[in-house]
């Protein structure tokens, strides 16, 4: 059965600091990328960064590339999101899931959900003073 767990969100203060973490089970990391997703109120969900499974690349929105870093930990199955620098305009809700697509064209950050992909429950980040 494929699961994908985050964890880590929270209350914090602008400047401060998260450690996402995406939990990940009945699939392989080789496989499927993993895209981290953010939905802030009332609007629709947009894809923020991933690491891609053919060569475990990383790719960034603009609005996050310098700020959020991505990685993974195979021997546990889990990825990872450490977002520094955090700004108000970061709060929302944000979800991992498995992708078979997504990566970057020049500066332009890309995915490409499909029906076939995997999706977390979702992990609430409120940036505020």
């Amino acid at each position: 059965q494929v699961q994908l767990v985050e964890s880590g969100g929270g209350t914090v203060q602008p400047g401060g600091s998260l450690r996402l973490s995406c939990e990940t089970s009945g699939f392989s990391l080789d496989y499927y990328s993993i895209v981290w997703y953010r939905q802030a109120p009332g609007e629709d969900r947009e894809g923020i960064s991933c690491i891609r499974s053919s060569d475990k690349s990383t790719h960034y929105l603009g609005s996050v590339k310098g700020r959020f870093t991505i990685s993974r930990d195979g021997t546990k199955n889990t990825v990872f999101l450490q977002m520094d620098s955090l700004k108000p305009e970061d709060t929302g809700v944000y979800y991992c899931a498995a992708q078979f697509v997504c990566g970057s064209d020049g500066d332009t950050f890309y995915v490409a959900p499909s029906p076939h992909d995997y999706w977390g429950q979702g992990t609430q980040v409120t940036v505020s003073s």
